[in-house]
Parts: structure tokens; sequence; C-alpha cells
């Protein structure tokens, strides 16, 4: 089996860091925030997706590299045009994380927003812990989702909620109304 058809990884560059990708055939498998060294990124990628060669990607995850980089740079992207494996994430997080990639970049929706589409307002905080577990931000843009009193939230992607604020400053939302620390 050749890569390509076997799947593969790789790190870039975008705004707010060293990122990284894991795809196979068919779709990116995971997207890793940036951690505090590339070496860092990559690691906690393949924790999850396991041992992957580093390699060129193939044209549809160059295209979802780009698409990152851009959105990273300010440019309204919504990226859902990428696909997603979603083998072995739960069908609840798969749920939520569809609402997520409908959210527009600059757009906030609350935990209890989400949940109420999920037909339970008392879900919102299943849907904090499935968004904790998205394994394809920003793809997924779990950053656009924040508490009800307009503070952003846990994040895990590493930096924590500055990373998240960071994000939603460089697409132009502010939470809870106020001005980003990066302004």
């Amino acid at each position: 089996m050749s890569e390509m058809e076997s799947g593969g990884c790789a790190v870039f560059d975008t705004a707010i860091g060293t990122c990284g990708i894991a795809w196979n055939a068919q779709a990116v498998i995971a997207v890793q925030l940036p951690e505090a060294t590339a070496a860092g990124t990559r690691e906690r990628m393949l924790r999850s997706t396991g041992a992957l060669p580093e390699s060129t990607p193939p044209p549809f995850v160059q295209a979802a590299i780009e698409g990152v980089q851009a959105l990273m740079q300010g440019a309204p992207r919504d990226l859902c045009e990428v696909p997603l494996d979603m083998t072995g994430v739960p069908e609840f997080h798969q749920r939520v994380y569809a609402i997520a990639r409908r959210i527009a970049p600059g757009q906030l929706r609350t935990y209890g927003d989400v949940a109420e589409e999920l037909g339970d307002k008392g879900l919102s905080r299943a849907v904090g812990q499935a968004l904790g577990r998205n394994p394809f931000a920003p793809i997924v843009p779990c950053h656009r989702v924040v508490a009800a009193n307009g503070k952003p939230g846990g994040f895990s992607g590493g930096g924590g909620a500055l990373t998240k604020l960071r994000m939603l400053a460089i697409e132009g939302a502010a939470p809870g109304g106020t001005p980003s620390l990066f302004d």
C-alpha cells in the first residue's frame, strides 16, 4: 500500500504557530493546533492517530492546509468543503461538530445554543466535552462556541483560552462584546 493509500501527516505554519494535519486516502483524520514546538504539535497529533509517515500532502489535504492558513490570516473561510473521517468519533460528537461547522467565521454561539439545537438545553456540558475532544480544530471551529456569559469557556488547544481568544480576534469576533487583548 502506498503512502497515498495509507495516509500520512505534515506540519505547516500559520499565523498562530505550527499546526499539524493527518489524513487517509479519502479524508482528514486529525488537525492539531500549535503546541510550543513543531515537534510537540506533531507528537500530540500522533497520540490520537497512531504512527503515520510525514509525507507530501495530496491535493485535498493541501487545499485544507491552505484553507486553515487563510482562516488564521483573517480570511472568512468556513472550511466545510474539507472531508473529515469521523471513524471512531462518537455519534453525539459528530452531531455537535456538524452544528459547529455551520457557524460562520466571526460569529459565535453558546454551548447552550448548540445544546438547544440538539434538542435539550441540558446538554450544554456534554457539548463542551465534545468540543473539548474535537480532533479537527479549526476545521471544526470549536473556538466559535463560548459560554453563556460571553466568556470564552475552556479550550483544549495549546495555549488554552488565550489561543481561543486569539483565533476569535483574527476572525473579528468579540466574546461578551469586549475588544480582544490583541487589538
